[in-house]
Formats: structure tokens, sequence, C-alpha cells
């Protein structure tokens, strides 16, 4: 949207519409990973789900309007003999308000980058405290508003004037004072008279509670403050205004207004004990999983090699039942029937074992 460049009558260039064509990719890849992310996640119902991070939902903001401004382009029929408007700029159909959307995208890389939500994460923590540091800056404006009323009323309107033709001497004029120790006309033929409507057309001065507000906030905010004491110097004199007007600025600017960034600095450091807290339990966590999946599979393994054992030893066992049933066993030295582990391990002696049952089974077959 930077670069596009736009024309009257909804006309448009070359340019505009190959940035138009580069709008489209980006919105399908945008939509792509949009709905990649709700098949991995899902939408609403899971805990974990898309909608829930408030990220997520700024982008899916983003990519529905898109698509719905796309959709409402190509709903938009031309009748013949008409000119083609450009892309995203209908005749019928005006989606340019929708379009202005596409400067949200930025905010895209937010989701990405840890540090940014940080900060954003931040702000919107801040907006409470930074209401209730808003209302004591007003009641702190509404204060001084009062107090400038009952002192400065009515002392902005006065300047020089020529006493022959009426007109103001100075082609810059400031306020003066009639008597006193303010600024006094001093050339011949002048007097100070208060038809003048005041400094900055009229806008500065005390006559009423708005605009001595807005002059209070011209002050607090620093921002030609000391001109305002100038100009009452000329007016009243030099100690009145002093003491006002540098009482306003440092208690008004140096300690209220800097409670702001106070505010703000304190939220960033706890969102980012957040943050680093978060990190910490998530690898807390996955540690944990991966011992309890270590030890879960260090179980298996202690389970099958019991299984294992144990299916040898009943085939074992039945080896020799089956020979017994077919009338070979090997015996021992005295002609009696071994139980011992040798027999065992001579039965799991091929060699020794599988070709004589089966001679043995073929004779009784005969047999």
């Amino acid at each position: 949207m930077g670069v596009t460049k736009p024309y009257p009558d909804d006309d448009s260039n070359r340019t505009n519409h190959q940035l138009e064509r580069v709008e489209y990719v980006f919105l399908v890849i945008f939509t792509i990973e949009t709905f990649t992310k709700i098949l991995a996640y899902g939408l609403v119902m899971h805990p974990s789900a898309y909608i829930r991070s408030g990220w997520n939902l700024l982008d899916f903001v983003i990519v529905i309007v898109g698509l719905f401004s796309v959709m409402a382009e190509g709903m938009t029929d031309h009748k013949p003999g008409e000119a083609h408007h450009a892309a995203g700029k209908p005749g019928g159909l005006d989606v340019k308000a929708l379009r202005a959307f596409r400067v949200l995208r930025p905010l895209r890389l937010v989701s990405g980058v840890p540090s940014l939500q940080i900060v954003l994460n931040s702000i919107m923590k801040a907006m409470v405290p930074l209401l209730h540091i808003g209302m004591l800056v007003m009641f702190v404006i509404i204060i001084y508003a009062i107090i400038g009323l009952e002192l400065f009323l009515g002392r902005m309107h006065k300047t020089c004037f020529d006493t022959s033709t009426g007109l103001m001497v100075e082609d810059d004029p400031s306020p003066c004072a009639f008597a006193g120790v303010g600024r006094l006309c001093v050339t011949n033929g002048t007097e100070c008279k208060g038809k003048w409507e005041g400094p900055n057309g009229g806008i500065t001065n005390f006559d009423n509670i708005f605009f001595a507000m807005l002059t209070v906030f011209q002050c607090i905010t620093m921002e030609g403050w000391t001109d305002v004491l100038y100009w009452m110097n000329d007016a009243i004199g030099h100690d009145i205004p002093w003491v006002y007007f540098v009482s306003l600025v440092i208690f008004g600017s140096f300690f209220i207004i800097n409670l702001v960034l106070g505010v703000l600095s304190g939220e960033f450091s706890k969102e980012r004990e957040k943050a680093v807290a978060r990190g910490e339990l998530q690898k807390a966590q996955e540690s944990k999983q991966m011992e309890e999946d270590m030890i879960g599979y260090m179980d298996w393994l202690i389970e099958a090699e019991d299984v294992d054992e144990e299916g040898n030893k009943r085939a074992a066992i039945a080896k020799k039942k089956m020979m017994k049933k077919f009338g070979w066993y090997k015996h021992s030295e005295d002609g009696g029937e071994s139980d011992s582990d040798d027999d065992i391990a001579y039965l799991d002696d091929d060699h020794g074992f599988c070709a004589s049952l089966m001679a043995r089974m073929m004779a009784n077959s005969f047999w």
C-alpha cells in the first residue's frame, strides 16, 4: 500500500496492477498458512486451538477480510463498453475500506517474534494503570486551570496601540501592563489597551476553564511553555508567573507525565519475567516428558527380557514332554532320568535332539 500510487476516477497504471498481483500471491500464502494451522491445532474446541490465541485470531481476521475483498471484486459485473476499473477498486462495489485492513499485516510478524509479543503485551497490560495515571493528570490540569483563572483572568488581551491611528504598534504583539511591574508601552504616542484577541490567535489565555485547561496542558507537554511564561511576565510581572509555571512544569511534566514511562517499564519487566518463566517451565516439562519416556522404554525392555526368558523355559519343558511321549530322552550315567539343567541344555542342542526325535517319530509311525 505504501508503494501504490492512487489516481483519480479509480484509474491505475502498470505498477499498481503488478502490485495487485503480488497482493494475491501473499494472500494465497497467508491463506494456506492459516488453514494449515487450523488443521494442526483445531479451530475452537481444543484448549490450544488456533482461534484461542489472540495473535492467531488477528491473522485469521486479516485473511478472511482479504478473501472477502477478493470475492467482492469477483462478483462485480462490468457492462459491455464500460472501462474496467483497477484491481481492488471496482465500480459497482467499493472495497477500499476492506482493503485498508492490509495495514494490519505487519502485525503478523508479532506472532513469530517473541520480543515483540512481550512489548505489545506489556502495553496492553498497562492500559488500566495508564487510565489511572490519566485521571491523575486530568486532576492536576483542572487544579492548575482553576488557579490560573483566579490569577490571570483577562490579562492576555492588552497590547500597545498607536493613539493616533488606533492600530497595534508591533507586528508580533505581546501582552502589556496598563500599570504596575509588567511591560509598559514606552514609545511616544502609544498606550496599553485591551482590544487585542491575545497570543496564538486568542487560544492561549485563562479566560475560561476550557482555554485554561488547554494552556495548562500545553505547559505540561513543555511545548512552548516558556513563551506563555514570558507573555504572562509582560502582563502582570515576574513574581507570580514564575512560581506558577515552574511548579506546573516540575510537578506536572517531570513527575506526573513520567509516571507513564514508569508504568510501561514495570509492565515490560513483568512480561519479560513471565516469558522467561514460561520458557523455563516448557523446558522442564520437555525434560520431564523425556525422562518419563525413557523410564517407560526401559521398563518395556525389562518386561520383554523377562517374557523372553520365560518363553525359552517353557519351550524347553515342552520339548522334554514331547521326548517322553515318544520314549526318547537322555539318561544319566546311573540309568536314571535326568531333570537337571544339563538335560534342558541338551534338549536345546539341535544336533542332539531334532534328528533323533524325528527318527523316533518315524519309527513309531511305521509300527
